[in-house]
């Protein structure tokens, strides 16, 4: 069973989640949060498996909430996903960087909402291809100057092309067809490469990717 924590300052927002979550075989609403200090107070109670999480809240903020989350050794398994009115939310670029798995705005389809919220306990980072692109792109205009690449040593020199498609916000189907692979093989590359760089999913890999300069602003197409 996967467990969610609602975190949102609007009733009216949590209510709706709540009905379309609990009604599915394999979710359920763990508990609910209206602001941001509520949110970390129920997310150390609970322990859920995801936290939707506003960015826009009272108190606390999500992005502020979530970087507590993230940076918590003892909250490891949760993972955070931000609720945001607009696409390309301004904090959403932050919110990434802080450790969120992904975004989602508040009127996505519901079938995609439970598609995500499954993906992120598994792993995968809660973007669509469009989306991750355009984040991408912003992310890399707003990027600090890269690292030296040294923080890849571990990495195989195939495990480092595929870090770099990640980075480029190509799924596994994608990345298995650029390097003639199976799509299972493709994932299993990923999954190594996140263990090998501590990163907690694959959002953060993208913001790796940059930071190590292994990806560079203009590489998008």
């Amino acid at each position: 069973m996967i467990r969610v924590l609602l975190a949102d300052d609007q009733s009216l927002v949590r209510a709706g989640f709540k009905a379309l979550l609990d009604a599915q075989p394999d979710i359920e609403v763990a508990g609910e949060a209206a602001d941001g200090e509520e949110a970390l107070a129920k997310v150390r109670e609970l322990r859920p498996d995801v936290v939707l999480m506003d960015i826009r809240m009272p108190a606390l903020d999500g992005l502020a909430a979530t970087r507590r989350i993230t940076e918590d050794a003892e909250l490891g398994g949760v993972k955070v996903v931000m609720l945001t009115t607009f696409e390309l939310d301004e904090y959403v670029f932050e919110a990434i960087r802080a450790g969120a798995s992904g975004f989602l705005v508040k009127d996505t389809e519901p079938d995609e909402l439970l598609r995500a919220v499954r993906a992120v306990v598994e792993g995968d980072a809660l973007l669509s291809p469009g989306v991750t692109r355009r984040l991408i792109a912003e992310f890399a205009a707003r990027s600090k100057e890269p690292a030296a690449e040294d923080a890849l040593g571990e990495l195989t020199e195939r495990e480092r092309e595929v870090m770099a498609l990640v980075g480029i916000g190509l799924s596994n189907e994608e990345i298995a067809r650029r390097l003639v692979v199976s799509p299972l093989t493709a994932k299993t590359h990923v999954s190594r490469t996140m263990v090998k760089l501590g990163a907690r999913d694959r959002a953060q890999l993208v913001v790796l990717a940059y930071e190590s300069g292994l990806v560079r602003p203009g590489w998008l197409g």
